[in-house]
């Protein structure tokens, strides 16, 4: 048994249900707090489902189960419109099980790293393994209940598996990133959270660190800005993959290319700026 698995054992049921809601408000409140959204269902969010995660990792695979089956109703009810274009009852039962309940309760595997030492590792090979299972949901949904409604019949599974990846690529680097920053910073494997026991850095470190954390955000939010637009036909207001052909490349290249340049930058300022102080 986990070190993790043992210290959770104390934890009372009362503290499990107020840290589950708070976690689970914050979830669907940064589920509604979109950055880019695709036409025909899906966008990017600030780390939505990480709330999920830590509370699966913390409590296990049961608990992480039926707190990710609530977020999964939750979402649904805010998605019901899409019910509407279920051509039959069993399309609709597909929707709701592929599209909600599979997807979104794919949260519960956070659970499946708790043995892991590192804590940073953990969250980020559990933040991949949820979007990617999430994302093998809605693949599947989108090659089956919605062929010939929002995804063309031809090359169906094709078109799913890109349209899909338009969102839950950078959703996916969001939750993977954000679910690393916060592991290193806060303990989980506590009863009680607390801040990670660490080298104490200086202040002019930890404003290094911002910095270089703000460019990377800042540049990814861009590269989302200027691509998702031309993702959709302006004539008929349908999903086009061949639309990326017109984002201004070089622009693009040219942020992602600074916004490097910056970041290494700052971080060799950084590890200068500790060694001298060292010595």
């Amino acid at each position: 048994m986990s070190k993790t698995e043992n210290s959770m054992k104390s934890v009372k049921l009362t503290q499990k249900l107020t840290e589950s809601s708070i976690m689970l408000a914050l979830a669907v409140i940064l589920s509604v707090l979109k950055v880019a959204e695709l036409p025909y269902g899906g966008s990017i969010t600030l780390a939505s489902m990480l709330p999920m995660i830590i509370i699966s990792y913390r409590y296990g695979f049961g608990w992480g189960s039926l707190t990710g089956f609530v977020y999964a109703l939750i979402q649904m009810l805010f998605g019901l419109k899409n019910l509407s274009y279920a051509t039959s009852v069993v399309a609709a039962i597909a929707i709701i099980l592929l599209d909600y309940i599979f997807a979104f309760m794919a949260t519960c595997l956070g659970a499946l790293f708790r043995n892991m030492k590192k804590a940073p590792v953990a969250f980020g090979c559990a933040a991949f393994t949820v979007c990617l299972v999430r994302y093998i949901f809605h693949v599947i949904s989108g090659c089956t209940v919605w062929a010939g409604l929002s995804i063309p019949t031809t090359d169906a599974f094709f078109y799913s598996l890109i349209y899909n990846a338009t969102y839950m690529l950078p959703e996916t680097i969001v939750t993977i990133l954000a679910a690393i920053y916060i592991s290193s910073l806060l303990d989980f494997s506590s009863p009680r959270l607390s801040a990670v026991k660490t080298e104490r850095l200086p202040l002019y470190a930890h404003i290094l660190n911002a910095v270089s954390g703000f460019l990377f955000v800042a540049a990814l939010a861009t590269a989302v800005v200027m691509i998702f637009p031309h993702l959709q036909n302006a004539e008929t207001g349908e999903f086009d993959i061949t639309g990326i052909a017109a984002v201004n490349s070089s622009v693009l290249l040219i942020i992602a290319i600074v916004a490097l340049v910056l970041i290494c930058v700052l971080q060799i300022a950084k590890f200068i700026a500790l060694s001298k102080s060292k010595k």
